[in-house]
């Protein structure tokens, strides 16, 4: 190896060195500060030495002059300070802040980038000062200044390789821990993967192969003499070659499964790696807002693959962050309300079936929803009623409930970033909480980025891959099954009203013509759940997952690609943004086939006690061609209806003698009127009135508030 190659692979690994040793300070930092005996503190300002006399050995072997100096001086700081219990305030404070420059140091030089004008540089002045301050504070009171290694004179260049040799104390026979570089076993497991689709396509030509044997034996049914024979001699070929080719794909696959466990054996982290660092940042954010916060971790040693973590780690500072600097309370707030003093913070990990739940959870004031709701209003959003839905705002972009702006984000301030990494992770975000008690956001996330169980849609024209984890349930349905609420149709469940629309729609794909059932997949992310219609269900299998790399940013509904087993690719959708973009989106196309036309005009009754209103209704409604009978409330609609019929009946709800719950219950318990279509039109919007309206019979329900006429004849043509 060349000195250029080897000088890049040394600095390659001092790097990766660096990360730990500054973990390893904050860990030993933070330890030192809340140390209650003065035997722990001893103990652990030994192991700050070590860990800083180890930095500065290796940034020596790499010429890092400035990084050896920072540490050295360090070294005298920390060899001065007292060896009780406790430290002056600025020691920790020095601490924290080398700590700090190193980390920024290695991110410049991961980047390639010089150290002068850094942070590491403006700190030497200080750790100086703070070195020769402690000296002469011993000094004068008659203690012996422990004298630190002496600063070396920097290695010239040719000492690199002979530092690549092991330490002479590590020669004995304890083998030293290798490290090995994510992207290799990011490599590696990619790799295994595409031995995994190996097996599932050689599964695919064993199957051809039996076919054509089972093909030869109905041909050789047909045969007599040698050629019979000759077919019999081929057939026995054929089936011994499927047996053999069977035999071999168990022996791949089981290969393939090893190596797949051994793979992510060795991807895995425990998830206290991911939480890694949160412990200094709850202090400082603390400190920062005089608020005094325990961190606790659950679940600590469950292993998890370090992509995944990686991927957690940003998404769990912020949502740490804000619990601390927003959700909790300072001690006299809590004081007040019964509390300790202490706030807790507790993040817990758990693997329920094929998933990894993250929590972050806080002990604080909860959520304030007024002043949720009230910025969503002035946003000119739509504010659900119930508080479930009402707080998931804070994940819509540009939601801030902070009064001022800090420099760490109030509860709502950026959480659309958090909902955005969470979902790259093809996951999920929640949140609950109870007003005064506390907050909890919930991640949930799948157990592996590289495979994936899939089920293949074809809309549009085009074939889609969607994670099978995440489909609830598959449908045919029916024009019946098919309820319309202020014009957009749903599809009412057992237990609730999904939103229906087409795929193809979404994906802004031309959609196919109407069919009298509906192929549909209902989608679930969470409490969230969407009905999408599609052409065809192709198939349910095991897919390689593959980026869409950096070209292809900002797909919509796209969250990488699936590899089939035939090396084919299709896209792979995002099921959370896909149920945010059909959630109550309006049908542009029927998705049922259209009526044959009527000859003969249509009669409608309507029941309404607004004059205004009603002429406005009726007048529309004859303007469509539609013959109209107009009574002034239910009683009226009720006997008319009886006494001429009608095709379809327009009612609003509240009415004197009968409203239009009454009316429509009236018309579902006559066996004559029965399948009547029913359209209440009204000003009640509250989720409980328009489960009522449904549950007595109406077949759509439609607001005044956000009355478009277009939407009451839409209602009327699909229902006719």
């Amino acid at each position: 190896m060349d000195r250029d190659r080897l000088a890049q692979a040394l600095m390659a690994t001092f790097l990766e060195e660096l990360e730990g040793h500054v973990a390893a300070l904050n860990r030993d930092l933070l330890a030192w500060e809340k140390a209650t005996s003065s035997g722990r503190a001893r103990e652990l300002v030994t192991s700050l030495l070590r860990t800083v006399h180890s930095i500065k050995g290796a940034s020596r072997a790499v010429s890092l002059t400035l990084v050896e100096t920072v540490c050295h001086r360090l070294e005298e700081v920390l060899a001065t300070a007292p060896k009780g219990q406790s430290a002056p305030a600025e020691v920790y404070e020095l601490g924290f802040a080398v700590a700090d420059a190193l980390d920024d140091a290695r991110q410049r030089l991961q980047r390639k980038q010089d150290l002068v004008g850094s942070p590491l540089e403006a700190l030497l002045p200080r750790l100086t000062a703070a070195g020769q301050a402690q000296a002469h504070a011993q000094a004068q009171a008659g203690k012996t200044v422990p004298t630190p290694p002496p600063l070396p004179t920097p290695a010239p260049a040719e000492a690199p390789a002979a530092r690549a040799e092991p330490p002479a104390e590590a020669s004995g026979a304890e083998a030293l821990p290798v490290r090995v570089s994510a992207q290799k076993l990011d490599a590696l497991l990619g790799r295994s993967g595409e031995l995994r689709v190996a097996s599932l396509r050689l599964e695919g030509r064993s199957e051809r192969v039996e076919s054509l044997r089972e093909e030869l034996g109905l041909l050789r049914a047909r045969l007599r003499g040698p050629e019979e024979a000759s077919a019999r001699r081929l057939e026995t070929r054929l089936s011994q070659l499927s047996r053999e080719l069977l035999a071999d794909r168990l022996t791949l696959m089981q290969a393939v499964n090893g190596l797949d466990e051994e793979v992510r054996r060795a991807r895995t982290l425990p998830f206290a790696e991911a939480c890694a660092g949160l412990e200094r940042t709850v202090r400082d954010v603390a400190l920062a807002s005089g608020k005094q916060v325990r961190l606790e971790v659950h679940g600590g040693a469950l292993e998890l693959d370090r992509t995944l973590l990686q991927g957690l780690r940003e998404p769990l500072l912020h949502l740490v962050r804000n619990a601390v600097a927003h959700g909790l309370e300072t001690p006299e707030e809590r004081r007040r309300a019964g509390k300790p003093e202490e706030g807790r913070v507790t993040l817990a990990a758990r693997m329920p079936g094929g998933r990894v739940q993250v929590s972050v959870e806080d002990d604080g004031r909860g959520l304030d929803l007024d002043t949720i709701r009230a910025k969503a209003h002035a946003k000119g959003w739509e504010v659900p009623d119930d508080a479930v839905t009402a707080a998931r705002l804070i994940f819509q972009p540009g939601l801030s409930t902070a009064s001022q702006v800090t420099t760490v984000a109030g509860r709502g301030v950026g959480l659309d970033v958090v909902r955005t990494q969470v979902e790259a992770l093809r996951g999920s975000v929640d949140v609950n909480f109870l007003p005064g008690q506390g907050t909890r956001f919930v991640m949930d996330v799948p157990l592996t980025l590289s495979t994936l169980r899939v089920l293949r849609v074809s809309t549009g024209g085009q074939h889609f891959a969607l994670p099978a984890e995440n489909v609830h349930r598959l449908l045919r349905l029916a024009p019946g099954e098919v309820r319309e609420v202020e014009g957009r149709q749903m599809w009412a469940a057992e237990d609730a009203l999904v939103p229906l629309t087409s795929l193809a729609t979404v994906l802004g794909l031309t959609p196919g013509a109407p069919r009298p059932r509906l192929t549909t997949v209902v989608l679930s992310v969470g409490p969230w759940r969407t009905a999408l219609a599609v052409e065809e269900v192709l198939a349910e299998q095991e897919v390689l997952v593959r980026g869409l790399g950096p070209r292809v940013r900002r797909a919509r509904h796209v969250s990488g690609a699936a590899v089939l087993p035939d090396g084919r690719m299709e896209l792979m959708l995002h099921p959370a943004s896909l149920i945010r973009a059909a959630g109550g989106r309006p049908v542009a196309a029927p998705l049922f086939p259209m009526p044959a036309a009527q000859r003969v005009r249509q009669r409608i009754l309507l029941a309404d006690d607004s004059p205004t209103t009603r002429a406005l209704e009726q007048s529309l409604l004859e303007a469509a061609g539609y013959e109209v009978t107009a009574c002034a409330d239910g009683a009226e609609a009720w006997e008319r209806l009886q006494r001429m019929g009608a095709d379809a009946l327009i009612s609003d709800v509240e009415m004197p003698r009968m409203d239009g719950f009454a009316l429509t219950e009236a018309v579902r318990s006559s066996p004559r009127f029965s399948r009547l279509p029913v359209v209440l039109v009204t000003a009640r919007e509250s989720p409980e009135d328009k489960a009522r309206g449904l549950e007595v019979g109406a077949s759509a329900y439609l607001v005044k508030s956000a009355f478009d006429q277009t939407n009451l004849l839409e209602a009327l043509r699909r229902l006719l």
